[in-house]
């Protein structure tokens, strides 16, 4: 049992890491700026967010393929070694930044799961971190991972990896963030669009295309929102006549 559970730990972290690096890379393409997945990084001078943010991302990404890598038997000695000990290292930093942060600035996310991860640090938040870190040090000195030699065997690996992945849901706030979102529509009153969304939307329109041909300015010279609908002013000629054109998206 013990060997069970020790090598479902490797898979794990190598499924979290990943996860945790793509939910923050989704988060920074969304807001195209590398601050918005702060997270620990509140902690540091504005100046080192974005290059500890980026080295925080890497490492993530690394040290999920690594462990993915090294977990077979092309991988064991000491580069699986090294990858475990570094991913442990990983961990155990966090679990400290994670407290420094529920200390210093409260009211802050851990950032660990992009923008789900807008929860202030909590006990579960931090229990979550703490079991991860766990989870790592199992992995130093694991023997190469291999094929389940029975059914019976594969069942009970892939059980004990359901049921860590159940606790860590449990501990994770971001679950319920989650949930609320899927049953939250935000209403369009309120929704930001960058006005590049904006325009991209009118020039690939029917609209554009039966009245683009009066526009005679290469950009508007007026945007303004009114609830849903966002206008857009552009100067047009008709006939020898100005005039204004004016859409709305």
């Amino acid at each position: 049992m013990l060997s069970a559970i020790r090598a479902v730990q490797i898979p794990l972290l190598a499924a979290m890491l990943l996860g945790g690096c793509g939910a923050k890379t989704f988060r920074v393409l969304r807001a195209r700026e590398m601050r918005a997945a702060l997270g620990p990084t509140a902690l540091f001078p504005l100046r080192l967010r974005r290059p500890i943010a980026i080295c925080l991302c890497a490492a993530e990404f690394a040290l999920g393929i690594a462990l993915i890598l090294t977990a077979g038997r092309y991988g064991a000695g000491l580069p699986a070694a090294l990858v475990r000990v570094a991913t442990t290292l990983l961990f155990l930093i966090a679990v400290g930044a994670l407290v420094e942060l529920r200390e210093r600035r409260p009211d802050a996310g851990c950032g660990c799961f992009g923008e789900l991860s807008v929860t202030p640090v909590g006990a579960r938040t931090i229990a979550r971190s703490v079991l991860l870190a766990v989870a790592a040090v199992a992995t130093i000195g694991q023997a190469p991972l291999r094929m389940p030699i029975s059914a019976s065997a594969a069942v009970l690996r892939i059980g004990l990896l359901a049921a860590e992945f159940l606790l860590i849901a449990a501990l994770s706030p971001e679950i319920g963030e989650a949930m609320s979102r899927l049953g939250y529509s935000e209403p369009c009153e309120v929704r930001r669009v960058s006005v590049e969304r904006t325009l991209s939307s009118l020039t690939g329109s029917a609209q554009w295309r039966r009245y683009g041909g009066t526009v005679v300015s290469a950009g508007p010279a007026d945007i303004w929102r009114e609830g849903c609908w966002r206008y857009v002013l552009y100067p047009g000629e008709v006939d020898g006549r100005r005039m204004d054109v004016v859409f709305a998206v």
